[in-house]
């Protein structure tokens, strides 16, 4: 168990390019909870009453919050 936690620690602290694309399928799956559990029944929302426009707001957000690549320390 411990040798899996390690492995998938190094998965999410892996590449920049690994990183964008896990936070962006993690917020492609928010998007869509937030749409089949909070949604709009009358079509006036923009965002929350189609599955396919929330799913793609969710995986953007999650690519813009994604952490980019550390800044190197000058000593």
């Amino acid at each position: 168990m411990k040798q899996y936690a390690l492995r998938l620690k190094g998965f999410f602290t892996g590449s920049v390019r690994r990183q964008r694309i896990t936070y962006s399928f993690l917020g492609a799956l928010a998007g869509y909870a937030y749409y089949h559990f909070v949604g709009c029944s009358t079509g006036t929302c923009p965002i929350s009453s189609n599955p396919w426009i929330s799913t793609m707001y969710g995986a953007i957000m999650g690519f813009l919050f994604s952490p980019g690549k550390p800044k190197k320390l000058q000593s």
